[in-house]
């Protein structure tokens, strides 16, 4: 995983010795001595993060935060607050500041990076969901792209072994929130599939069960992937914790449990599931009338020439890689002319649904016209795209096609091309071509194949 990582702080020291724990790990750090050069930093350049300390002159880290929470241009970037203070009030006001996390020096090096790792897969999510919907106001949706940031009160599932505990966090969470209480992980596990929720709190107090197997259980359903999980746990278990955001799990609490600081902590969430829940619908409802194929339910060409050109200025900003791939269905005329345009209806609806399933979830799969398909890979190497293409060239290849209208099943397969960003001004009708080409060799070479374009 790569992040541009800001390091706030007015110690030389403290600094340098963040900045070597982050580039051990692969991170692009920047630094700022004081709240002014932060405020600016992330004003003119692109920050996925802040580490930010709080006690500084001047301006200290609460009212930078705050700041930057205010900026609608800046809103979006995690913040994760880095002091000596240990007093659960300071935890709260951070928190009531916008902060993502507060973390009390010295800080443990695990927690760290999980929390850094894990904050930057949610920012990463978050800002293709914003670039969605920066397309839909590009092509014209301007109005039905806005989105607001409720407070409305929101849906909390607390899963609890215990009665006692129950009580407490449910009175505490009360102003906030309507609390679903459930005691056994698996029955909490089908009601979270079954019901709405904005936040689930799962509570790791089992005797004879371990909670993250619930919390990996909720994020592999589709139902469920999206809904923030805040761990409770005992102080000291940092192996539990490392262990909970790698699977996913969006924060945690240690006990004693604040009743404040579990308020703040849980608003947080609710309020980012209900803006993203905003977002997503936006883009579900609107997007979806104008820039999606009606038959395989992808987008359309008029997406892909919009949004591949945002996801290739943000890649170049930052200096990632992006690679796309075109593939197209090996001798789809005959399909047609054999069992007639439904029949190739189906074949179409089934590739669809075989890329959809095969790509990963910060992709995009677009139907580009015809029998061929088109996905754009954002963070990817040329390496990685050929190891995608060609699990989506097995995952064409290895069951056959079900056509009901002729009674019988289809053996198909697809030829794929790739092309990858290139550093020097590259564009997207630029990539376009180089895939399109990369694919023209693949139907030469003998199809059901995938062939890279050259750097």
């Amino acid at each position: 995983m790569t992040a541009r990582i800001l390091v706030v702080d007015d110690v030389p020291a403290n600094v340098k010795l963040l900045e070597a724990r982050l580039v051990a790990e692969y991170f692009d750090v920047l630094t700022a001595g004081d709240g002014h050069a932060a405020l600016a930093t992330c004003e003119k350049t692109p920050v996925d993060l802040v580490l930010l300390d709080i006690m500084m002159p001047g301006m200290d880290g609460f009212e930078v935060c705050e700041r930057l929470k205010a900026n609608s241009r800046t809103a979006h970037i995690p913040v994760v607050m880095i002091t000596a203070l240990d007093q659960p009030s300071d935890r709260v006001r951070g928190l009531k500041a916008g902060a993502d996390d507060f973390l009390t020096k010295p800080v443990n090096d695990l927690q760290l990076m999980s929390r850094v790792k894990s904050l930057v897969r949610l920012k990463n999510v978050s800002d293709e969901l914003r670039l969605r919907a920066q397309t839909a106001q590009t092509i014209g949706l301007q109005e039905l792209a806005r989105v607001d940031r409720p407070d409305e009160p929101g849906s909390v599932l607390l899963v609890d072994g215990r009665a006692s505990s129950q009580e407490r966090l449910t009175r505490a969470l009360k102003p906030i929130a309507d609390v679903a209480v459930i005691s056994e992980p698996q029955a909490a596990l089908f009601e979270a599939a079954e019901s709405s929720f904005d936040l689930i709190i799962v509570n790791a107090n089992f005797d004879d069960y371990d909670p993250l197997r619930l919390c990996s259980q909720l994020r592999s359903l589709e139902r469920t992937r999206f809904i923030p999980i805040l761990l409770v746990t005992e102080q000291g278990n940092d192996e539990r914790i490392v262990r909970a955001l790698e699977l996913g799990v969006t924060d945690y609490i240690t006990r004693p449990v604040d009743p404040n600081e579990l308020v703040a902590r849980s608003l947080t969430q609710i309020r980012r599931k209900h803006c993203n829940d905003r977002l997503r619908a936006s883009v579900q409802q609107t997007i979806e009338l104008a820039v999606t194929d009606d038959l395989t339910g992808l987008h359309n060409r008029r997406y892909l020439e919009n949004h591949l050109k945002l996801l290739i200025d943000r890649a170049t900003t930052r200096g990632r890689p992006l690679s796309i791939c075109i593939t197209d269905i090996d001798r789809f005329k005959r399909v047609n002319d054999t069992y007639g345009h439904d029949a190739g209806d189906d074949v179409l609806r089934e590739f669809a649904n075989r890329v959809r399933a095969t790509v990963r979830g910060a992709d995009l799969a677009c139907r580009f016209g015809g029998e061929e398909f088109v996905v754009v890979m954002p963070d990817t190497t040329p390496e990685m795209a050929a190891i995608v293409a060609e699990r989506l060239r097995l995952a064409v290849e290895s069951r056959g096609f079900d056509i009901p209208q002729a009674a019988t099943v289809l053996n198909v397969t697809a030829s794929l091309g790739i092309a990858t960003l290139r550093p020097d001004g590259d564009t997207a009708e630029a990539m376009l071509k180089r895939a399109d080409m990369a694919l023209y060799q693949a139907k030469n070479g003998g199809r059901n194949r995938v062939v890279a374009a050259a750097a």
